[in-house]
Formats: structure tokens, sequence, C-alpha cells
């Protein structure tokens, strides 16, 4: 029931996207620059919580828009109702509905939808992560130089020691190929698909890397804080990768690479 829901739901808020994507819409600004929220946002939470409540009215709901539904519950559904907005508002196809299923503190279900380019992202805890119900697997790349990388930046950048331009500027100078598409659910998705074969980020909100993480992880990948530690999706810090490159790749961010 929760994997059908689940499915459901990610289905529900997508049909939302298409209906309003290159369309006429209302947008408005949350907090920092560029901070957008569209009727479409709102829309598509809305579509959501319908579909779970439904089945499940006493779980606990956490979305970027609504915040925290607390509820006393063993399950808390983590939901971005459309990630990458920023992209969506300019009718830019890369942006998606992500939702997971955490289970007493441990993230069990993640479904990740973009319905502009027909991919549904699926991963099950312990039961491996598939693309259009197809198994997918990270890459095999085994040396950062050679790797296709992808980040993001926060919209309200502070000049911090090693902050997310600086690294960004050592890989650039390295040759290294790195990407930004603005979508984090996206790019961990792509990671899992073994189209990068690395990802980090400076800082990300829960519903941002929840059901992505998830799947990176079943799909054969790494996924931490940049210390290397166990990922937390309610701390900011994020490197996912194919494993492989995973400890060169956390030395590179943290600017311990040779000179």
């Amino acid at each position: 029931m929760l994997k059908s829901t689940l499915i459901k739901a990610a289905e529900a808020g997508a049909k939302v996207m298409e209906e309003y994507f290159r369309g006429e819409f209302k947008i408005s600004y949350k907090e920092g620059i560029n901070n957008l929220v569209t009727e479409a946002d709102h829309a598509s939470e809305k579509a959501i919580f319908e579909v779970i409540r439904k089945e499940f009215p006493d779980h606990f709901l956490l979305s970027e828009e609504a915040g925290e539904i607390v509820m006393d519950s063993s399950h808390k559904w983590i939901i971005d109702p459309i990630d990458g907005t920023v992209n969506f508002a300019h009718g830019i196809p890369i942006c998606c509905v992500s939702i997971a299923i955490e289970r007493d503190g441990e993230m069990i279900l993640g479904a990740v939808y973009n319905p502009f380019i027909n991919e549904f992202y699926f991963a099950q805890k312990g039961y491996g992560a598939t693309l259009n119900d197809k198994i997918i697997q990270v890459s095999d790349q085994t040396k950062v130089i050679s790797s296709c990388l992808v980040t993001g930046f926060p919209y309200s950048y502070r000049d911090l020691p090693n902050g997310p331009l600086e690294v960004f500027s050592r890989f650039i100078r390295k040759g290294v190929a790195v990407r930004r598409l603005g979508s984090a659910a996206m790019d961990l998705c792509w990671v899992a698909a073994g189209r990068f074969d690395g990802f980090y980020e400076h800082k990300l909100q829960a519903w941002d890397s929840a059901a992505g993480f998830l799947i990176a992880e079943e799909a054969g990948g790494r996924v931490s804080d940049f210390k290397g530690e166990k990922y937390s999706p309610y701390q900011p810090h994020i490197v996912a990768s194919n494993g492989k490159i995973h400890e060169e790749l956390l030395n590179w961010v943290n600017d311990k690479i040779p000179a």
C-alpha cells in the first residue's frame, strides 16, 4: 500500500506540473533572491497531499511549501512538489516531483518523477533502484579528473571558506567537467543512472534530497556528508558518487588534493 500510494502521489503531482507548464501562472517570492514559488507548486502539493491523506490520514508530512504537518506516526512523507522551480517557471524541463517515505528515522521508499522527459525513478530500501521499471546502476568511473560531475549553488551565497564558488573553481581550473542543472533530485537520480559520476552541494533541504539519495544508494552509489559520514537529509551538505571516486571526490571538495 505504501508503494502504490507513493507512485500515485508522484503521478498526481506530475499531472499538475504538466497542466501548468508553459502556461500562465502566478509567481511569488520567498526569502532570498530567486527563491521562487508558483501556484503550480501549491497545486501540485495539494494533489499529492490528497492522495496520501486518502490512504494514510495519520502520517507525518514534511513538504517544502506547507512545512511540517506533525502527526504522532512512525511514518513521515518528505515532499518537494516541484524540485527545480526556477527551471519550471522558465519553461525548462529539468524539474520533477520528489517524494520519500521515512519510517522510524530510516528512508525506506523514494520516487522522483519528471513527466517532461518521461523518467520515473523509484527505490525501496534493500531492493535496488529503477528507471521506468528497469534496474539502474551507477557508473564505473574510477578517477575524479575523468569524471562528469554535477553541482548546485545556493541563491543566497555567503563568503564562507571553501564555499560553493571556491570548490567549483577548483574543479574547473583542473579541467574536470562540472554541470549545474538546477534540480538536486534530478542530479541524484542521474548519478544513480550512471550519467553523472558524482554530485556535491553545500546547502540542501530535506525535501531536495530525501528521495534522490535513497535512489542513488540503491543503485550502488555512496552518499555522505562532507566529512564522509552517514548522510542525513536534515543537514545541508551532500556528496554522492558511484562509490569508486567517493574518497577522492571528498578530498577535492574539502581542498585536500595536491596542488
